[in-house]
């Protein structure tokens, strides 16, 4: 298949852009940058050294035989560029990554709040409607989040998308309908990632396009098979606070013999996935294409749950690093239960990969590696969900005040 790749530089896109290339898809990648250019405004580097999108894809030329294209193209800006990208490619089909994904970045200021909202819900809009008008069937598959769904417990499974309810009707019976999964957003960012379902639905509805969603967990780990062919293909890692993820930060925070930072009771409850199955998952997905005029399918892309606290229990017997409680910069339940279905992905073949000691050590093996490049002060996560939460003077592990962010 002829595939775009929107947003092919980031977290997950690169290895993704990998993992097809390497099952002998056309791929073509179509990114801003605009990660490249967070890195810069927030002062902090992925710990693991990445060469330019340009010198990866030669690499990846030189030790596959495979072309990765890339194109910049700005999809939250550039509606005509994008429109005509599609109508002289036409691509088989279409993955959407290209969103500014951090929770804790799209709560810093307002600033940031109003850019990631301008940035993910006009890319994935122009995107559909550059669809429809250059008549393009691709199938579409978005990463989305399962923190769409926020994190209270309603003492049920979260069902992958959609939810039978019964209305009660002007008559005193019962009509079955059946609802997209009510959202309750924990921050901007998955808030626009709830926007976009809307968007996918109408579009779907209206103009037949064949849309996949994926609600995907926590993100964990660094290499995947095609990752681990050349130190120069390596994927990024990010460990600031803004936007490593809570186990990948734990790792790190070991690796330099930092405490590991939970903040709150550390029994918020999340959904993870480790970045081989995510590409695999992403893989199984495009082959599973929906039929025109079939609502959105919904897949649950996690493989397993854990509180935060657990996380840290778990990575301090393997480490021996030390836990400190902080207060949590987020506005949410001290503790929360998460149960979710998987089954769609489990149906289609995956096998999932679990925390196991061994993939963890690997995560700190890659730490201790670069650890040089790590900017000890860019550990903490400051970035505050309200203005009062903002107006205390938090502290890091090590006692050092860190500047207020209200």
């Amino acid at each position: 298949m002829r595939i775009a790749i929107l947003g092919g530089d980031g977290f997950v896109g690169w290895p993704t852009c990998l993992h097809l290339s390497a099952q002998g898809h056309e791929i073509h990648i179509l990114d801003n940058l605009s990660r490249r250019w967070i890195d810069t405004e927030l002062g902090v580097q992925s710990l693991t050294p990445m060469d330019s999108i340009q010198e990866r894809c030669r690499i990846w030329k030189e030790v596959s035989g495979e072309t990765i294209r890339f194109h910049l193209l700005d999809l939250s800006g550039e509606y005509e560029r994008l429109k005509g990208w599609l109508t002289e490619h036409k691509p088989d089909a279409i993955v959407h990554f290209a969103e500014q994904r951090a929770a804790p970045y799209s709560m810093k200021t307002d600033r940031h709040k109003v850019y990631t909202v301008n940035n993910n819900v006009n890319a994935t809009h122009n995107l559909l409607a550059a669809m429809v008008e250059a008549e393009c069937d691709a199938h579409l598959v978005h990463l989305g989040t399962m923190g769409v769904y926020g994190y209270s417990s309603v003492g049920a499974a979260i069902p992958e998308g959609y939810l039978d309810v019964d209305i009660e009707t002007l008559e005193g019976t019962k009509a079955r309908q059946e609802i997209l999964y009510p959202t309750k957003p924990g921050s901007v960012y998955h808030m626009t990632k709830s926007l976009d379902q809307i968007l996918f639905q109408f579009y779907a509805q209206n103009d037949g396009l064949r849309i996949t969603d994926l609600h995907q967990g926590i993100v964990w780990g660094t290499h995947t098979d095609q990752t681990r062919r050349h130190e120069q293909l390596i994927n990024r890692f990010d460990y600031d606070g803004d936007y490593g993820t809570v186990l990948n930060r734990f790792l790190i925070q070991a690796a330099i013999d930092y405490p590991l930072t939970v903040h709150g009771t550390g029994g918020q409850t999340r959904a993870f996935i480790h970045i081989q199955d995510s590409v695999r998952c992403i893989e199984l997905a495009l082959g599973d294409a929906p039929e025109h005029g079939e609502r959105v399918r919904i897949f649950n892309q996690m493989t397993e749950t854990h509180r935060v606290r657990d996380l840290a229990e778990l990575v301090s017997k393997l480490t021996g690093a030390s836990i400190k409680y902080l207060p949590n910069p987020r506005k949410e339940a001290p503790e929360n239960d998460l149960v979710v279905k998987n089954d769609q992905f489990l149906t289609l073949g995956l096998n999932p990969t679990t925390l196991a000691e061994g993939l963890l050590s690997e995560v700190v093996d890659v730490a201790k590696k670069y650890a040089h490049r790590i900017d000890r002060s860019r550990v903490p996560a400051v970035s505050a969900w309200t203005r009062d939460l903002g107006s205390r003077v938090e502290r890091d592990p090590e006692g050092k005040a860190l500047k207020s962010v209200s």
